[in-house]
């Protein structure tokens, strides 16, 4: 996948559209200094952007694998624009995280990024509801939780929720 290609019409047509959004997942992860393999462009978005990104994304030639009120998958027959993942996330949630994200610099674009516990807790998440991303979020978790200033307590607070408190545990351990 190309970042640049895969990301270009997407975020013009977001910024157009006056929708808010941010990166997530592995690129994300990235972007604090954690690099993984990754064929896929996460992004965040408001729920209420998903009726209009949903048919400029298939206008664009990408084909719809799956989609829910929380998340919908697309798919490019271009390797170069990929995969792109979305999570959408209603006002307040996105206000909170939105509030506290950072903008970075990824291939040619300045990007919005969550903060590496918000980015923790969307990957706790992920991880209760799909088991087997354990292993991969468990490792990126593990290098969020090194970074300077990061607040282990509301890491530890989103780990309770998910009942996942062995898992983060394990984390402590580990580090």
């Amino acid at each position: 996948m190309d970042l640049d290609a895969a990301l270009a019409d997407i975020a013009r047509f977001l910024e157009h559209e006056r929708i808010s959004f941010a990166l997530v997942g592995a690129l994300a992860v990235h972007a604090y200094g954690h690099s993984r393999a990754t064929n896929d462009l996460d992004l965040l978005v408001v729920r209420d952007a998903q009726d209009r990104l949903v048919p400029f994304l298939e206008s664009e030639g990408f084909e719809t694998l799956h989609r829910s009120e929380g998340y919908s998958n697309h798919l490019h027959p271009d390797p170069s624009r990929g995969r792109v993942d979305v999570v959408y996330v209603d006002r307040e949630t996105w206000d909170k995280i939105g509030s506290a994200s950072r903008q970075v610099r990824l291939a040619t674009r300045e990007l919005r990024v969550p903060k590496p516990e918000h980015l923790v807790a969307m990957k706790v998440h992920a991880m209760r509801n799909d088991p087997t991303r354990t292993f991969r979020d468990m490792a990126d978790i593990q290098y969020l939780m090194t970074l300077p200033g990061v607040d282990r307590e509301e890491i530890r607070g989103y780990f309770a929720d998910a009942e996942l408190l062995e898992r983060f545990r394990e984390l402590e351990r580990s580090i």
